[in-house]
């Protein structure tokens, strides 16, 4: 059974609990095949394998879909709600539509499962009253006991073995507090403090140390955008100075900013931008140039974490 919005509930947003190929393209092709024939728009952001699963399944009915892959679009989870599910629906205002989004899936490392929590339970947030069902599919064969846990707890419908329960479990704000987790840095992180004077310093500073870390010349272009966005938004919101630190880690290059200032608005930098809009855009480049997004803030102050790719 797939979900269907009754129509005082404008926003649905179910989990699909499925074990195996059989279970996920049957459930998935009938809620897009139910999206085709109501003549709603219908777009597909899983993984590239499962996207291919999906479209030979259903052949010429998905010609009209809209087919993302979510290991290329949604590699950092912070730019999913801007850059592909916002995206989409604000193409088709005034009209109902309907999503599969997948951002969880077995492979996701253990640095990027926070934020994809956060993800899921920011959606609650980013689409209340909107017209639109997002159906989150979970493998519950490849996936912990935990990662379903959250899954409750993100999502107010679970859908599982073809009935479709409300979750009692489900509680997205406490999941957020959950995911305003203190990030630790290693003792030998680059460090260098900055204040208005010194931006460019702070920003030659990171490409600098970057390179001799083995970052190409295109990921030293993003580099620079995250460290100028992040420190200027310090100066300008943190309290007019900060910290700038950057190390290896894997095949990534980590560059942390930490100030004085609180982020309260936690979907900050998940806003698709308007065409007028002047500010407030610092944090939305940083999350479509990184590869990961992290933030932390309390009330001694706030930490933003980007990881890129050497290249």
């Amino acid at each position: 059974m797939t979900p269907t919005a009754p129509c005082d509930e404008p926003f649905v947003h179910p989990a699909l609990l499925y074990r195996g190929d059989r279970e996920y393209v049957e459930a998935t092709t009938r809620f897009v095949a139910e999206g085709v024939a109501a003549a709603e728009p219908v777009a597909v952001a899983v993984p590239g394998r499962r996207l291919d699963l999906i479209r030979r399944e259903l052949g010429p009915l998905g010609d009209g879909v809209r087919w993302i892959d979510m290991t290329r679009d949604g590699r950092n989870p912070g730019r999913i709600i801007p850059s592909v599910l916002r995206r989409f629906t604000d193409t088709h205002r005034g009209r109902r539509v309907r999503i599969i989004g997948e951002p969880v899936w077995h492979g996701r490392t253990a640095a990027e499962y926070p934020a994809c929590l956060q993800h899921e339970a920011l959606i609650n947030r980013a689409f209340d009253g909107h017209d639109v069902t997002i159906l989150c599919p979970y493998d519950t064969r490849a996936l912990s006991d935990e990662v379903i846990a959250d899954a409750h707890a993100t999502h107010p419908v679970v859908i599982s073995e073809g009935r479709e329960r409300v979750s009692p479990a489900f509680d997205p704000d406490a999941v957020l507090e959950r995911c305003n987790e203190t990030l630790r840095h290693p003792p030998g992180a680059a460090t260098v403090r900055f204040d208005a004077e010194r931006l460019p310093a702070a920003r030659d500073f990171a490409t600098s140390e970057a390179r001799e870390r083995g970052m190409t010349p295109a990921r030293l272009q993003d580099l620079a955008l995250v460290v100028a966005e992040l420190t200027t938004n310090s100066v300008v919101h943190g309290g007019g100075s900060g910290t700038l630190r950057i190390w290896a880690e894997s095949e990534q290059i980590v560059c942390e900013v930490q100030d004085g200032g609180r982020l309260s608005d936690p979907l900050a930098g998940r806003r698709p931008l308007r065409p007028e809009q002047i500010g407030g855009r610092g944090l939305f480049l940083v999350h479509v140039v990184s590869d990961l997004v992290r933030v932390h803030t309390g009330t001694s102050g706030t930490t933003v974490r980007s990881c890129i790719a050497r290249g």
